[in-house]
């Protein structure tokens, strides 16, 4: 197999290689380390960080679905302090790239949790949750409101001292107005998509399956979603940096969304069911590059080939 180079510039991210965890499905990325070597992967997103601990949503909080699963754990975490003092020296030791996921119930929420973070050197990344179904505040109503986006996207850009990534909702009528808002204001790359909204009932008890009623939609099921939105916007802004997310499970998953134009993927769902995917994906994804005559991965970037949609024509 020939050389390739895997690795990829977002903004002024560099990671070795186009792989990355989604927050929420990696835990803090030890939990995860017999399984995979951390320092291999281009980056891991931690769980979503808050000012202080949450302990989330009643249980359950997860059901399988045909092709996929609802969740709605409700961002429970051991809060920014717990994390920087317990958490990421160790990660650093193991030599992991750490986007550090954070959210909030308010504007201000969110601009403490980044100050606190400042300029920490072990934090390669900060990526917003703008995007979760499952809480009662924040979450969604910041992503599926363009205007409420900008303010908060804007204030926080204000504090950030890292590259600041903005996870979007696919829970709106128009991706690209709430990719746009975010770019206005101050976003240096996108992550796209969050979960879609669903809802599964027990029918012998006519009850939903999840403790939240309803929960955000994961896995397989949801990737030709994610794969559209990832193209429609790197239509509209074609500069700016973006990260893949949604049902990828395979080589040839990761391949489709860089050639719908994302820079790198966030691999989510999937790890539940293989710890080591991640792993396994960097080197599929090399070999694949390597079989179809790509000396670089980010050539690949965006090479979608369209065809002129045609009105409909009648006899």
């Amino acid at each position: 197999m020939s050389t390739v180079d895997l690795a990829v510039q977002l903004g002024s991210l560099r990671l070795k290689n186009p792989i990355a965890t989604a927050s929420g499905t990696f835990g803090y990325g030890l939990e995860f380390s017999e399984f995979v070597d951390l320092s291999s992967l281009g980056a891991i997103s931690v769980k979503g960080l808050s000012l202080r601990p949450c302990h989330g949503n009643p249980p359950p909080r997860i059901c399988e679905t045909d092709a996929g699963m609802l969740n709605a754990i409700g961002l429970q975490n051991v809060g920014v302090e717990a994390f920087l003092a317990e958490k990421l020296p160790e990660l650093d030791r193991l030599g992991a790239t750490v986007i550090a996921n954070v959210w909030g119930d308010t504007e201000d929420d969110y601009c403490a949790v980044v100050e606190r973070i400042g300029a920490e050197r072990r934090i390669a990344a900060i990526e917003l949750n703008v995007s979760c179904p499952n809480v009662v505040k924040g979450g969604m109503v910041f992503g599926n409101d363009p205007a409420a986006l900008g303010v908060l996207v804007r204030k926080v850009r204000a504090v950030a001292r890292r590259p600041l990534i903005v996870k979007l909702s696919p829970n709106v009528g128009d991706i690209v107005a709430t990719a746009r808002a975010a770019v206005d204001n101050g976003a240096d790359i996108l992550s796209l998509i969050n979960t879609l909204v669903g809802l599964a009932i027990d029918l012998e008890r006519r009850e939903p399956k999840i403790g939240f009623t309803t929960g955000g939609l994961s896995g397989p099921a949801i990737r030709p979603v994610a794969v559209r939105m990832v193209w429609e916007v790197r239509k509209a802004l074609p500069k700016i940096p973006i990260f893949g997310i949604g049902g990828i499970e395979r080589t040839e998953d990761v391949i489709e969304f860089l050639i719908a134009g994302a820079n790198a993927v966030q691999v989510g769902t999937a790890n539940f069911r293989n710890p080591s995917l991640s792993a396994e994906l960097v080197k599929g994804v090399a070999e694949w590059c390597a079989a179809h005559g790509e000396s670089r991965v980010s050539n690949i970037v965006g090479t979608l080939k369209t065809r002129p949609r045609l009105e409909h024509t009648y006899a």
